[in-house]
């Protein structure tokens, strides 16, 4: 069943996963700084750590590692994220043509917890951007995700009201974030994240191009 655009008048996208396809470089990066600390970071403990909002360096406070050695792994594995993300490709087909056919539509925006060093290089070969009214960071609110702050502070920027908004999301932190701040969440399917629990979404995607016809109809 179509949402009524009447209600619908902002859209409030992740970022990793649903706009481009970032999330296996992340842990790729992170699993290898943690194992030159010799702290292996398997893909199951990471999903856990992803949607509970924690840090995959707790792991490394708790084998006993020397926290200033822990920092060095942390711009280690930073370098290494970036240098994925300078060569890889990044694209998720259909985001550029759905972003267009709903930009005259809706008033969007970004709400990611990626820090905007990384994010600026993302985007600097793309062409998302464009279709946005703001970006929100991770240095844009205290709380990251799962906590509402993220899409609380979209919400201020855009003065709506949770009614009015629905979140695009891919995971289950970013999903109990959106649900947290009282607002529906469409969930669109991302290889990384299909073993999270997305019960408590109020749509499901196959892909992305099933979002206009959610949003707009026939």
């Amino acid at each position: 069943m179509s949402i009524n655009p009447a209600h619908r008048q902002f859209l409030l996208w992740d970022n990793d996963g649903v706009l481009v396809d970032t999330e296996h470089w992340y842990f790729s990066a992170t699993q290898r700084a943690l194992a030159e600390l010799g702290v292996a970071l398997s893909m199951e403990a990471y999903q856990q750590i992803m949607i509970h909002g924690r840090s995959s360096w707790e792991l490394a406070l708790h084998a006993g590692i020397d926290p200033r050695r822990i920092e060095t792994a942390q711009v280690l594995r930073d370098e290494y994220y970036r240098a994925h993300l300078r060569n890889e490709d990044l694209r998720i087909d259909g985001v550029f043509e759905v972003l267009a056919e709903l930009a005259p539509h809706y008033k969007m925006a970004i709400v990611t917890t990626c820090k905007r060093r990384d994010f600026e290089l993302i985007h600097s070969n793309l062409d998302v951007l464009q279709f946005m009214q703001f970006v929100l960071t991770r240095e844009d609110y205290v709380q990251s995700k799962p906590h509402p702050e993220p899409y609380m502070t979209a919400l201020q920027r855009f003065s709506a009201s949770p009614q009015q908004a629905l979140v695009i999301e891919d995971s289950e932190r970013g999903l109990r974030s959106a649900r947290a701040a009282a607002i529906d969440c469409a969930v669109v399917d991302y290889h990384f994240t299909r073993g999270h629990d997305f019960s408590a979404a109020q749509y499901r995607l196959r892909n992305l191009f099933e979002l206009p016809q959610l949003l707009l109809g026939d």
